[in-house]
């Protein structure tokens, strides 16, 4: 098997036999599920309800339920592959193809992946950011006056309070900086605003 460009170890067994599963399904039936897949990354949807949507393609098809979730398992470890390495749609869909999905096919989640990937990540970076989410921070300048090591007195420092909001739970988080190492700081937050900027 060729080199895939959405995972840089090998993907399961599994995922290949999933495809050559999804071959046996039409053209029709491919591309509906192929919008019920992107609407659950894109809507975010609760797991319960894509399951249903799931059962209601499985029973509306003649798709036993077991092989269908396989498959859907399968494509969204190949996206969250492809979203990660930022995958062009035509990567993408060489991907699938030397997985065992037939040309056709392929290009069908191509196609959707080239409209959707910009908000997919956008989502992915906000699921990134809101993990641990900066509620509120406080600093104080300081000065050392007096110390046992000669070469510490005299030396500017900053204290920083974060208060970081994990789950449901505000956690107040302590740090004293040098000076050398507040600006190191800064220079990595600018560095990280300028690079989430690119999402927006």
């Amino acid at each position: 098997m060729m080199a895939l460009r959405c995972s840089p170890a090998s993907l399961p067994d599994s995922v290949a036999s999933d495809m050559q599963n999804m071959r046996q399904l039409s053209g029709e039936q491919v591309s509906r599920l192929c919008s019920v897949i992107f609407s659950f990354l894109k809507e975010q949807v609760e797991v319960d309800q894509f399951t249903s949507q799931l059962e209601d393609f499985a029973s509306d098809n003649g798709i036993s339920l077991g092989p269908l979730k396989s498959m859907v398992r399968s494509v969204l470890l190949v996206l969250n592959g492809a979203l990660r390495r930022n995958l062009k749609p035509e990567d993408l869909q060489a991907d699938l193809v030397v997985l065992g999905l037939d040309e056709d096919k392929a290009r069908l989640f191509a196609d959707k992946w080239s409209g959707d990937a910009a908000v997919l990540t956008r989502l992915a970076v906000g699921r990134t950011l809101s993990i641990n989410q900066l509620v509120d921070m406080e600093w104080k300048f300081g000065v050392t006056a007096a110390s046992s090591e000669l070469e510490k007195a005299g030396s500017v420092f900053l204290q920083l309070k974060m208060v970081i909001k994990q789950g449901n739970q505000l956690e107040p988080v302590y740090v004293e900086l040098t000076l050398p190492q507040f600006y190191s700081f800064l220079h990595e937050m600018e560095r990280a605003k300028s690079s989430l900027e690119c999402f927006t």
